[in-house]
Parts: structure tokens; sequence; C-alpha cells
């Protein structure tokens, strides 16, 4: 392994240093393209340092495998749309702890061909060897399932087999055994065989979860990627590594939390809640119950003579791309008088910010965004409610309903406004596949079709009055 320079220590620590200023950046919306900005400029000083200090094999290569990963990286960020955000984030995420297992197997590759390597090495970078390839190689496999849920690759819902509890169990005994062994006993068909098993273990963690589930493992992968990497920059010595990792294990483990305190539920619940019966996925069966619906007219006299509005924005506003014309109706409606404010739940959208980045794409004021804690008192003070393609955030189910898939969920108040109106392509219930007895209220009205249509129409209408 070669020494690290005092200069490319320096620089390293530097890039630490921006790592932590562009997460802070990225904590408020007016400082997040800076912080994104920094992070991604000490990102690629760390990739440029090693050029200048060590003794390269296979420049070519390495060279050629950068240009494919930058080329892969922008046409992703510039295609994938923004309701594909949550499995974009599983896959990179995914490749990210794919990588940190293939760089300790590699390392171990290194250590146990040196003379006396494994003695110089010490039995704690072995530890950290062996945790690196078995939780990245989790991180991976549980990362390309969960984007194939999202994907709509293989099915949403949480598969479950006979005896799997068993096999859970016994990869999760064998991948602790087999670590254990490479830390006492170091050789790399055990390292291989660890990595195989860790793969098992991640798809077995992630197949039984489904619905609303699927976003928050999307995070819980990520603090385990953000961990693993940590535990490889001990390895390889390398401070930059070392601090990213330990950044993204740990927002990665409060976003979690964040998550699955929003949805009402525990992280052993989320991963083995299907284990004992119990998951956010409902029957996902359209509802033939009658409600009542208007059109874009007799909405648009609802929101007329309305003074206080309230958005709540949703998974299919963003599906529809309806977010300009949206804040085209709330800057008409303002001119008229009315305080408009859209109302954020933390999982609107399938991920924090999801909601935040959309409305800010279409520059609405930051000021309007309001979080569920700030806004849910004033619901009960507001005329209407529009509700655009979101449905488990406002379903009173969550406080009402023992037994639902997402009881104990905090939710938006929509339910106690005096008018709701709700924007749906059709009566199949949302993410979490359950029916919202909300649309069935004497104070809700319907507003059918694609959300990006209906805006359109409900805005003219507005603006004919």
């Amino acid at each position: 392994m070669t020494a690290t320079p005092v200069w490319a220590q320096l620089v390293y620590l530097a890039c630490a240093v921006g790592f932590i200023l562009a997460l802070k950046g990225l904590s408020g919306p007016r400082t997040a393209r800076t912080g994104n900005l920094i992070g991604a400029a000490a990102a690629v000083v760390a990739c440029a340092v090693p050029f200048f200090y060590v003794d390269l094999d296979h420049v070519v290569l390495i060279l050629v495998a950068i240009a494919v990963g930058t080329v892969g990286g922008v046409v992703g960020a510039r295609r994938v749309q923004m309701t594909q955000m949550p499995q974009m984030v599983a896959l990179f995420n995914g490749v990210g702890g794919g990588a940190a297992a293939l760089v300790a197997l590699l390392e171990l590759h290194e250590v146990l061909e040196l003379p006396g390597g494994v003695d110089a090495a010490g039995w704690f970078v072995l530890v950290a060897t062996a945790f690196t390839i078995f939780v990245g190689s989790v991180s991976f496999a549980g990362s390309v399932v969960t984007f194939a849920k999202l994907q709509e690759l293989m099915s949403s819902a949480p598969l479950v087999f006979p005896g799997l509890a068993v096999v859970f169990g016994a990869s999760l005994v064998a991948g602790v055994g087999l670590a254990t062994q490479l830390a006492l006993s170091p050789a790399m068909w055990v390292g291989i065989v660890l990595a195989l098993v860790g793969l098992l273990f991640g798809a077995l963690l992630v197949l039984p979860v489904g619905g609303a589930d699927v976003p928050i493992v999307i995070s819980l992968l990520n603090a385990f990627t953000g961990l693993t990497v940590a535990a490889g920059g001990y390895v390889l010595d390398n401070v930059v590594l070392l601090v990213a990792g330990t950044l993204v294990g740990a927002s990665g483990t409060f976003l979690t939390l964040l998550m699955a305190g929003a949805m009402g539920r525990s992280v052993s619940n989320i991963l083995f809640g299907a284990l004992k019966g119990g998951s956010t996925l409902g029957a996902g069966v359209a509802s033939d119950r009658p409600v009542r619906s208007a059109g874009p007219e007799d909405v648009a006299i609802m929101l007329a003579y309305a003074d206080r509005v309230i958005i709540v924005p949703g998974y299919g506003l963003a599906v529809a791309q309806a977010q300009h014309t949206l804040r085209e109706l709330v800057d008409v409606l303002g001119e008229r008088g009315a305080q408009v404010d859209y109302a954020i739940h933390p999982v609107a959208g399938r991920m924090p910010g999801h909601m935040n980045v959309l409305l800010a794409e279409a520059q609405v004021p930051y000021e309007q965004l309001k979080e569920m804690d700030d806004i849910n008192g004033e619901f009960k003070d507001a005329d209407v409610v529009l509700v655009v393609g979101a449905n488990d955030v406002v379903n009173p189910a969550a406080k009402t309903t023992p037994g639902a898939p997402i009881y104990g969920m905090p939710i938006l108040n929509a339910d106690e406004a005096k008018q709701v109106v709700f924007m749906k392509r059709s009566m199949r219930p949302g993410f979490a596949g359950i029916e919202n007895e909300l649309l069935f209220e004497d104070n809700t009205t319907l507003l059918f079709g694609d959300a990006k249509d209906s805006m359109g129409k409900l805005l003219n209408a507005v603006k004919a009055l």
C-alpha cells in the first residue's frame, strides 16, 4: 500500500470538509444547489489526487472506467424523471456498496500476497475488511431488488415463501461465521463466499418488504453503503473515504428513522413485518363505492369563493408534471386575495424532499411550503383543500382504523377542512394499497382525470370567472 504524502492528506482533509459543507448546504432549498456543487467538486478532486502520488497500474482502463461512469451519471441525471428519483437513488447506492465490497476483496488479495501481510495488517483491518465485504454485498443486492420493485420490473408486493425466516436466519449466521473466520484465519475463498452470502442476505432482507416501506429500505441501505465506505476508508488508510462514508452512514440512519416515524412504524416492523403477516401494502383494488364528482367549472367556483386554500401535493402531481400549471393557479388565486399554502408531508412523493424539489422546479416561493407539523393546525380554518395526486398522506384510516396497514402514521389533517377537492385519475388506492374513506365524505368532491390536463382546465375555468 502506497504511503499517503502530507500534501495529499491535506487535500483529502479539504475534500472531507467540502463534503460536510455540501451536506449542510443540502439542508435548505436556498443553499442546496451550492451545496451540491461543492460536494461534486470535492469528489472530483478526491478522485484526481491518487493520479499524482500513486504508481498506478492499468491507467488507461481506469480512465475508461471513469469516462463510462461519468457519461452514465450525466445521462442518468438528465433523463431520469423526478418520479423515478427513488429508484435512481437505490441503483446508485447499490453500485456504491458493491464497489466497496469489490475494493475490500482486492485489498484482501493484496494483503494475502505480501510477505507477512496478514500480520502487518492487524486484526482490526481484517475485521473492517470482512465488514465491508459482507455489508457492501448486502447493500448491493438489496438496492437492486428495491430498484426492481420501484421500477415495476417485479411486483412491489412483499414476497414471502415457506421457510423464508429459516433461510434468512441461516444466511445471517453464515455471514457472521464467515466474517469471523476471515478475521481470524484470512483466505481469499472465505472472502468470496462471504460476498456471495451477503448477496443472498441482501435479497432476502428486501424481498419481504412492499408498498410504502420500499423507499424507507432504500434509505437504510444507503446508510449501510456509507458504513461500508467508512470501513473501506480505514482499510485503505484514506481519510476522505472515512469521513464521507461516516457522513452518508449517519445521514442515512437519521433519514431512515425520520421516514419510519413519518409512517408511524418501527424499522424492525418495516423489515420483518411481512414475516409476521403485516405490511403497508393493501389489496390495491379500485373501489366501486359511489362518490361525489364535479367538473373543472364547479371546482373553480369553489376556489373563487375561498379565502383560505391549502394544496396537498403528491406523487400523482410528479407523474403528470403538473407543478408549473399548479403554481400558475396558485398565483391567480393569490392575486384575487386568497391565502394559499402547500402542505408537505415528509414522505409525500415517496421520499423526503421530493415535493420540495418538484415545486422548487416550478419556482414556487419557499415561504408557501409548510411542513406537516406547521400546517396541520390550519386545516380546520381552510375553505378548500386541493389534494393533487396524494392519497395515503391524507387517509383518515391512519387515525381511525386500528389494524389498517398505515394505522399510526402521522397524516395531514385534510379531513378537518370545510371542503376537500381530490384530483385523481381513478378510484384506485394510493401506494399503500388501501381505500381512503375521505373520498366518500360529504365534504369531498372528486375531479377525475390526468392531473396536468385537469389542472389546465381548472386554471382556465378560474381565469374565466
